[in-house]
């Protein structure tokens, strides 16, 4: 597992100084959807990731935001966002990362997200804890829904989906301390696991999202869930997370309309 996680580290790093270097250049942006945004930084990181992955470990599968990578009937798969934070990466606001996860036999075994902008690189391997800039992480000991800053996010269909998040939004403003919405879900649950933020939840994100992010929470004490606790799927509609302390108060409002 150390070679997998070397190679993630160094591919993580490269990629996040492309993002700096060229986040103040005009970019080159198309249209997944109406307000899907990706751009040639998007591309360029994705290229370099993947061409390093399928030349170091060719036989795995890889599965990539931008649609690069292959299956290859594998026991191993990587899932990559090359950059996470598309929108907020074109507007120049400085929250985006690089997200790489590597699962195997259907189980997320190892995560990585480099946070170029703040230079703070999370990893973490199944059962071997989970660290930023090499010092280990817990999350927050907030005991209470009242006393928690969470976290959310919208998903890119929210102008036509019907579940479009803003009701669960509405309710935990009166619930918790205080409610974020920086714009990219790979940094919100980094910073669950390092008790920046006490509880997240989000509607639509695909796997490469959030895989990383996942690993790197439970590895940190963290609690991993669908809206209603029962088990979490990342190739699902659904993700609940927190440091597990308010985790039922927050499955208590999501599921308070069902």
């Amino acid at each position: 597992m150390q070679e997998f996680l070397s190679c993630a580290v160094e591919l993580a790093k490269q990629a996040g100084k492309i993002q700096l270097d060229s986040l103040k250049k005009d970019h080159h942006i198309e249209y997944k959807g109406a307000i899907n945004l990706v751009t040639e930084v998007d591309k360029k990181c994705e290229a370099l990731i993947v061409g390093t992955l399928a030349k170091h470990f060719p036989h795995h599968d890889i599965l990539a935001e931008e649609g690069s990578g292959k299956r290859k009937q594998s026991e191993y798969r990587w899932i990559i966002d090359p950059l996470d934070g598309t929108i907020n990466y074109a507007h120049q606001f400085p929250f985006f990362c690089v997200s790489i996860a590597l699962e195997f036999q259907g189980e997320l075994v190892l995560g990585v997200i480099f946070d170029p902008n703040r230079d703070e690189l999370f990893t973490a391997v199944k059962g071997e804890g989970a660290f930023l800039n090499g010092k280990r992480l817990q999350v927050s000991n907030s005991p209470d829904l009242v006393h928690a800053l969470l976290a959310t996010g919208f998903a890119y269909n929210v102008q036509e989906e019907q579940a479009d998040n803003l009701d669960h939004f509405a309710h935990f403003i009166k619930k918790a301390r205080a409610v974020r919405r920086p714009g990219s879900a790979a940094i919100d649950l980094a910073w669950i696991a390092c008790g920046r933020i006490d509880g997240f939840w989000e509607l639509f994100l695909k796997p490469w999202d959030i895989a990383a992010g996942v690993v790197i929470i439970r590895e940190a004490g963290g609690q991993v869930s669908s809206f209603d606790g029962g088990s979490f799927d990342v190739y699902g509609d659904e993700i609940l997370t927190s440091n597990g302390k308010i985790h039922q108060e927050m499955v208590d409002v999501l599921c308070q309309n069902r």
